[in-house]
């Protein structure tokens, strides 16, 4: 039998098992409980975080074909916490977050770009009190049976018209803002 080549049908066998194989790496995944989602910035040259804490996000994921990945994020707006009440009440209001109009954020991506070192990224689009920019979301995928996608952008706030009215003044809060997340995913069922 050395020499010869296969029968059609053990051809055919061989072909699905190997498009299974790669099939199997690509998976789809929703956040599980102990993700993060967290912002910076200042106010008057005093550092401050905050939180989101409710937040949901999809993802899928082929270590072997990147660029046909894709993530989802959902944001409730009105969940901010940065420590200080009257600081979350102000970004709730009309000049920031306007939770009241603006309930939800989105962040959509498609297609990740291999860095290295299991660090990839992706161009999405975020959506925030109705406007839609380009943001650039870098990232570490740690594989595992519960993967962990820890990520970080920056924005510019004024870009989505989030600090309106006196709170336009760069001086007292920077346009810049810098975003990361530490997402702990399961596959989805």
């Amino acid at each position: 039998m050395s020499g010869k080549l296969l029968s059609p049908a053990l051809t055919a066998a061989a072909l699905v098992v190997m498009f299974c194989t790669a099939a199997a790496r690509a998976a789809d995944y929703v956040q599980a409980p102990g993700s993060t989602l967290a912002f910076a910035s200042s106010y008057d040259g005093e550092a401050f975080t905050g939180t989101f804490g409710k937040f949901d996000t999809t993802v899928s994921f082929d270590p072997m074909r990147p660029d046909q990945g894709s993530i989802e994020v959902t944001i409730g707006l009105a969940s901010t916490n940065t420590g200080n009440g009257d600081r979350d009440a102000t970004l709730a209001g009309a000049d920031f977050f306007d939770v009241a109009r603006f309930a939800q954020a989105t962040y959509r991506a498609k297609g990740f770009k291999a860095l290295g070192g299991n660090r990839y990224s992706t161009d999405g689009t975020l959506t925030l009190r109705g406007v839609s920019r380009p943001v650039t979301l870098t990232f570490l995928w740690t594989p595992g049976p519960q993967p962990t996608l820890a990520g970080k952008a920056a924005l510019k706030r004024l870009d989505f018209g989030v600090g309106g009215g006196d709170w336009k003044d760069t001086d007292t809060i920077p346009d810049a803002v810098a975003v990361s997340t530490r997402v702990i995913l399961k596959p989805a069922s």
